[in-house]
């Protein structure tokens, strides 16, 4: 029986092999529809099936993966009803969140998002598609975090991965930079205490996203799962 390679724990967990697969759907180095072998990951990773296949269960129960019997797991692939029911639903949460957002942002919050606005655009620019995907994500988390309420923080946590994977993201680097423009729009807003402005500047930016984004066609086809996790 050949030996597993060894691994430190720290990087071999559950959790840990769940955030490594999970990074790499919300950065689109794993399609939907993307073949998640027990096997293969289990020798990417050092590690039994048997915590590849926890791993992969408490992606299922993100909605990340899809589990189907006989056939193994396969990264989630929503069809075009549930994608627009995700972005219907960040909409509802999106704009209570910026119309607080606006009504009681600090400054140190509005310079925290500022900076990672300039991230953004150093990833545009230096054509990281994987980090500018990531960042363009998390700017709407980092929002949910700093008006402070948990539940809606969780809530859209979920949305923005499952709506990243539910359509495959064909940004070009222009309509990416406008994403990003769009977050300053935002921020500006803010900075003016325009909740009304603020509200429709999120319902008009989440609109072009999803706008931007068409299903995709995969229908997981073979990729090289070492290459995609980045192990």
């Amino acid at each position: 029986m050949r030996k597993l390679p060894p691994h430190t724990s720290p990087t071999s967990s559950t959790e840990a092999i769940a955030a490594r697969i999970r990074d790499a759907v919300v950065e689109h180095r794993l399609p939907p529809g993307a073949k998640l072998g027990e096997v293969a990951l289990g020798e990417i990773f050092g590690v039994s099936r048997t915590k590849v296949r926890q791993a992969l269960i408490r992606l299922a129960q993100e909605k990340l993966v899809s589990l189907q019997p006989a056939r193994g797991a396969y990264v989630a692939k929503p069809d075009a009803r549930e994608a627009r029911e995700l972005f219907d639903t960040r909409r509802v949460i999106e704009r209570v969140l910026i119309e607080r957002f606006a009504a009681g942002a600090t400054r140190e919050q509005l310079s925290s998002l500022r900076q990672h606005l300039q991230c953004e655009r150093q990833a545009i620019a230096a054509g990281d598609t994987a980090l500018r995907n990531r960042l363009l994500g998390e700017f709407h988390v980092l929002i949910a975090q700093m008006v402070g309420n948990q539940v809606m923080t969780d809530m859209l946590r979920e949305l923005v991965r499952r709506s990243s994977l539910a359509t495959l993201l064909v940004q070009t680097p222009r309509s990416a930079s406008c994403s990003s423009d769009e977050h300053a729009s935002l921020i500006d807003a803010v900075l003016r205490r325009d909740a009304i402005g603020a509200v429709r500047l999120m319902d008009e930016h989440l609109a072009h996203v999803e706008r931007d984004l068409k299903l995709s066609g995969l229908d997981g086809e073979a990729l090289d799962l070492r290459a995609a996790i980045k192990v």
